[in-house]
């Protein structure tokens, strides 16, 4: 199949091509005329599972996005001694601003200052920069990592790195062709807990492993309704336009890595189902009654259901839950369970437990797991990671592991493959909850590598070098 046909029938699976080819474009029927292809035909360019890019002693940083995220990315990447933060990017020029005093009050050189609709182009292009750190909306981070990668930039992006099969498709063909990596910054592989069941799974203390769960289970009604919260509305907008599990990543990243999913198995297929709304059209025509000026925009629409529940089978039998709702009021969650033969993990809800029979095993009992398996990357870094914070110390975790693979010339714990599966099960709830929660399969962006592919690396050979400014052990 020719690349210009795959592409022609990847943007009929997303509905791009729909307009053209008179097929229905909005509402429950969109996929109903869709056509069946193979996701996976052609070869890919070059296998980035594992590749190692020339090493970059001083790894110089440009970061478009200055909200909540990537204002935190400013703090943590400043303590990296090996990060050099050349340039800050955001539309809204109060927040270049109050990023410039995280550099200065660290001694830090200010950063040269990107604004406007576009001014995350020039950044891209620029000579002097190396790595491209992505925190905006959902549905620039593709646009944004394609074009870093074109202008020699290795990217990094926020959660979920793209928001239709196409572009998933987009950033691995781009990637294998550029050879610059492309990671999505899914923080939740970085979490304690998460860390130390992944390398109790590669040690075989769970056995087989037959079935794993994971979720987003947040409150963000008040957020996503918030005239503060998220710049323009951008995240209410995509829950009243899109129907599925529309952030899957935090809970299916971990789950996957202890699967060896891409490097070893691979997701198969894969069902979806959704409630009906039952929160934020109300709360719409709510916040509609006491400010119409502002909010009575959002009233009348079809809002995503409450609950999504995503069931995917592997390529070896092993099966996966995700969850997701944002809209219910309920203690956070992101399950993190990991079920094999002689054991389980599962993290929520608080405390973590581990079982190797009927019962949960003491708390004594768990330390000694925690003394025994904790990977070589906490035991490094962990304790610095708790004092720098970020979602108790994993966002810290994550950027200074990228940034002493960048350092060091190593592979990333994460590659284009990783940050394109989790995401693509997004658009592939959408479809099947269309369909009246049909099967539908799951791409292999590896396009068979999966079997040969190596798991991810948990020690430091290698690396370990980069160091952290201003916090002790």
């Amino acid at each position: 199949m020719t690349s210009n046909r795959r592409n022609f029938l990847r943007n009929i699976t997303l509905g791009t091509g729909a307009v053209a080819a008179g097929f229905p474009v909005l509402g429950k029927d969109r996929f109903a005329e869709e056509k069946e292809f193979s996701p996976d035909a052609g070869k890919s360019r070059f296998n980035m599972c594992g590749y190692a890019a020339p090493r970059i002693d001083k790894v110089r940083v440009g970061i478009i996005g200055l909200g909540n995220r990537g204002s935190g990315a400013v703090g943590r990447l400043s303590f990296i001694e090996g990060a050099e933060i050349v340039a800050l990017c955001d539309n809204r020029p109060e927040r270049i601003t109050l990023a410039q005093v995280k550099l200065t009050e660290k001694g830090l050189t200010k950063a040269r200052e990107y604004t406007g609709e576009e001014g995350w182009k020039a950044l891209c292009e620029s000579a002097d920069i190396d790595f491209v750190y992505i925190c905006t909306p959902w549905k620039l981070h593709t646009p944004m990592a394609l074009y870093a990668m074109k202008n020699g930039k290795h990217a990094a992006s926020e959660v979920p790195i793209a928001v239709t099969v196409d572009e998933c498709w987009q950033l691995v063909e781009t990637s294998e062709k550029t050879r610059k990596h492309c990671m999505m910054l899914e923080n939740t592989c970085y979490d304690f807990f998460e860390l130390l069941t992944l390398n109790m799974a590669r040690n075989g203390l769970f056995g087989e492993l037959i079935h794993a769960e994971g979720a987003y289970i947040h409150d963000l009604l008040a957020e996503n309704f918030g005239k503060t919260s998220y710049s323009r509305e951008w995240r209410l907008r995509e829950n009243e336009s899109r129907n599925g599990n529309l952030y899957p990543t935090h809970g299916l990243g971990p789950i996957a890595q202890c699967l060896n999913i891409n490097r070893g198995d691979k997701m198969d297929h894969m069902v979806s189902m959704s409630s009906n709304d039952f929160m934020m059209g109300a709360m719409a025509r709510e916040k509609a009654a006491e400010d119409p000026s502002f909010y009575s925009e959002f009233v009348g629409k079809s809002y995503r259901g409450n609950m999504n529940t995503s069931i995917i089978r592997t390529n070896k039998g092993k099966t996966i839950m995700l969850q997701h709702d944002v809209s219910s009021p309920r203690p956070y969650s992101r399950i993190h369970l990991i079920s094999g033969t002689k054991g389980v993990a599962q993290k929520y809800p608080d405390p973590a437990k581990i079982a190797f029979g009927h019962a949960w095993i003491k708390p004594e009992e768990l330390q000694a797991l925690y003394d025994k398996y904790t990977p070589e990357i906490v035991r490094h870094v962990g304790d610095i990671a708790k004092k720098v914070g970020g979602h108790g110390g994993m966002d810290f975790m994550m950027d200074w592991r990228l940034i002493d693979c960048l350092r060091n010339g190593l592979p990333l714990d994460q590659d284009v493959y990783d940050g394109a599966l989790w995401s693509v099960i997004g658009p592939l709830s959408e479809k099947s909850v269309a369909k009246n929660s049909k099967t539908v399969e799951v791409p292999d962006f590896s396009r068979g590598n999966w079997k040969t592919n190596k798991p991810v690396n948990l020690t430091l050979a290698g690396g370990g070098n980069t160091t952290v400014r201003g916090v002790q052990k």
